[in-house]
């Protein structure tokens, strides 16, 4: 079984929030896919499904995001899971609005839902962050993640959680970076495919190669000189 929790917070008050992505990326997935309707349990809204032939628990826990590890930690524990059966998706203040990253492990980066889920249900999970865009300095960043998105945000937001919805099965066959070219190009970006190779550089070369121009003297072919070099270094170039 794989659990893919969203965060955010509860209640119609947050729900259009940016801090509630996490949120509304389940539910894209639960609208998509066959899964039970949602049910309370764990503290938190849970649906069961299965996508790709995997058993999906997805999970929205309604503890409030700073304790979602308690919420996610005990569905864990109930079905007996590793971090390795944990996806979270959340929002990522330090990503470009539309972007999206995922990887295993790493920093909670000062977002307090990845903070209790490190306590709770180890570090080894993999985390899918989905950039909101930072308000540019720290003291609007509280009052950014608890305003709603706006209405010009629609135009990558709505695209985004459809992409993700539609190729869930690439997040569970740990397709990383199938899924992010996925979601890169639905919101006008470029896949990794379709990105120019670096230009090559010019091979740099020697002071002595760099000194030798196309006009360069032309060595004696007859004569002594020439019977001379070849002697010293054979036939070469000839």
């Amino acid at each position: 079984m794989l659990i893919i929790a969203g965060l955010g917070n509860p209640g119609g008050k947050y729900a259009g929030n940016r801090h509630n992505i996490g949120f509304m990326a389940v539910d894209a997935i639960h609208r998509q896919h066959s899964f039970s309707p949602w049910q309370k349990k764990f503290r938190a809204e849970i649906a069961e499904g299965e996508i790709g032939g995997e058993k999906i628990l997805l999970i929205k826990p309604q503890t409030y995001m700073n304790l979602s590890g308690e919420s996610v930690g005990e569905a864990m524990r109930f079905y007996k899971l590793q971090p390795a059966d944990l996806v979270a998706i959340y929002d990522e203040l330090d990503l470009l609005p539309g972007k999206a990253r995922l990887k295993t492990g790493g920093g909670h980066g000062g977002h307090n839902g990845i903070k209790s889920l490190d306590a709770h249900c180890g570090k080894d999970y993999r985390r899918l962050r989905l950039g909101i865009g930072h308000p540019g300095v720290k003291e609007l960043v509280q009052h950014h993640v608890l305003s709603d998105f706006a209405k010009a945000d629609r135009v990558w937001l709505e695209p985004l959680l459809e992409a993700l919805a539609d190729n869930a099965d690439m997040l569970v066959r740990n397709e990383d970076s199938q899924l992010m070219n996925k979601l890169a190009l639905a919101v006008g970006g470029k896949s990794d495919e379709d990105k120019p190779t670096a230009e090559k550089k010019p091979v740099a070369k020697s002071h002595i190669h760099q000194a030798r121009g196309t006009n360069q003297p032309k060595l004696p072919t007859t004569g002594p000189m020439a019977e001379m070099l070849r002697k010293m270094f054979g036939n070469k170039g000839e």
